[in-house]
Parts: C-alpha cells; sequence; structure tokens
C-alpha cells in the first residue's frame, strides 16, 4: 500500500489549503483514513478520519475549521483547511487502516509540510 501526499505549503494566518491523498495498492474495502499533523517537539496527533462509510471525526482544535472527505472509487482523502492559524504548522501525514482477522493494518504516508506564517 502506498499513500502520496500533495497540497502542503506556506499559506498566511487565516488563509486555506486543501490536502490530498491517493492510496494504491491492496487496500480493504471497510477502512479509515485520516489525517494526521506533528508539530516539532510533539507528538503525532489525529486532526480528521472518515471511514469507508463517509462518517467523520475531528480533533477539537479544527472543528469548524476543517472538512476531511473522500473519494472511495479513487482510494482518495481530502483535508481542507481553512482559517488557519500559526498553531497549525506542523508535516500533515495521511493515514489508512484497517481490522483483518483481529489485527489492525495501518499504513503512512511520507508527510507534506504546512506551514502558516505571516
Amino acid at each position: 500500500v502506498q499513500l502520496v501526499e500533495s497540497g502542503g505549503g506556506l499559506v498566511q494566518p487565516g488563509g486555506s489549503l486543501r490536502l490530498s491523498c491517493a492510496a494504491s495498492g491492496s487496500i480493504f474495502s471497510i477502512n479509515v483514513m485520516g489525517w494526521y499533523r506533528q508539530a516539532p517537539g510533539k507528538q503525532r496527533e489525529l486532526v480528521a478520519g472518515i471511514t469507508s462509510g463517509g462518517s467523520t471525526s475531528y480533533a477539537d482544535s479544527v472543528k469548524g475549521r476543517c472538512t476531511i472527505s473522500r473519494d472511495n472509487a479513487k482510494n482518495t482523502v481530502y483535508l481542507q483547511m481553512n482559517s488557519l492559524k500559526f498553531e497549525d504548522t506542523a508535516v500533515y501525514y495521511c493515514n489508512v487502516a484497517w481490522m483483518k482477522r483481529g489485527a489492525r493494518n495501518d499504513y503512512w504516508g511520507q508527510g507534506t509540510q504546512v506551514t502558516v506564517s505571516s
């Protein structure tokens, strides 16, 4: 399984970015795709997740500012980020996970840098 992220970059506070992540390979149809982020000196944290059925969840810090969506036919997940803040600066990682025979399968992208700066 390979995950390829795109869409990161430098943006001013209050600006917007849209991250994309395309997954390829042998992906179990019932899965969760999500975005995590890791800022310097901090642990990786979940930003948002979406199941193959369309249920979503968000970190409190991004609720109302970010929207996660997916295209199951393309195995692609998106993260629309609006009203970006300095504290959103981090490397953003795409993840796909599923349970099979009682075991969790996890795959990660290489990460894309998001920098919010004036």
